[in-house]
């Protein structure tokens, strides 16, 4: 009888390390990811202050891993791009330009010709440093993934937003599919 509430013990004292552990790797990310945000607020802040980027960019009231921006210069097709960069769970940072044409976003359902919009998404995802998708409302945005296995890659983080205000001349191959 000693022996079974032995083990009892030393697996209830197990179960409760368990607990305890998961929750300090929980906190544990939890800061990193924290610290990642503040990081990517100064290579932000920064990035703004280059003619090639010159995107200010403000923490999201809603999604405080989000920081939204918009470019709305210097665009031939777009009435302006929405910048949003996250910073996910998964250590990694998602960035998305929203495309806005004619007063609203680009979307699948609502393009003139959506089979054909989505054709030439995946075709401009094979030949670019941009991937294209659909978000969960049918928006259309171009898109990068950084992963920080190897710690925070401020330089790709850099080129990357270089590379935002050329979404607008890829909206103008676009454009057929979403008017018609």
């Amino acid at each position: 009888m000693k022996a079974l509430r032995l083990l009892i013990l030393s697996l209830a004292g197990l179960g409760l390390f368990a607990v305890l552990q998961a929750a300090d790797e929980a906190a544990d990310k939890e800061a990193a990811r924290k610290a990642t945000r503040e990081h990517l607020r100064k290579v932000l802040a920064a990035a703004a202050q280059l003619d090639d980027v010159a995107v200010t960019f403000q923490q999201s009231e809603g999604q405080p891993f989000n920081f939204v921006g918009i470019i709305g210069d210097r665009l031939k097709y777009s009435d302006r791009l929405e910048v949003v960069i996250g910073v996910t769970a998964y250590e990694t940072i998602g960035i998305r330009v929203y495309p806005h044409y004619k007063g609203g976003y680009i979307n699948v359902a609502k393009a003139k010709n959506g089979p054909a919009l989505m054709q030439k998404m995946l075709r401009l995802t094979d030949r670019n440093f941009l991937y294209w998708g659909i978000d969960e409302s049918n928006d259309v945005f171009s898109g990068y993934t950084i992963t920080l296995e190897s710690g925070f890659p401020e330089e790709v983080v850099l080129i990357v937003l270089r590379s935002l205000r050329n979404t607008d001349g890829f909206v103008g191959e676009l454009r057929a599919d979403i008017d018609g």
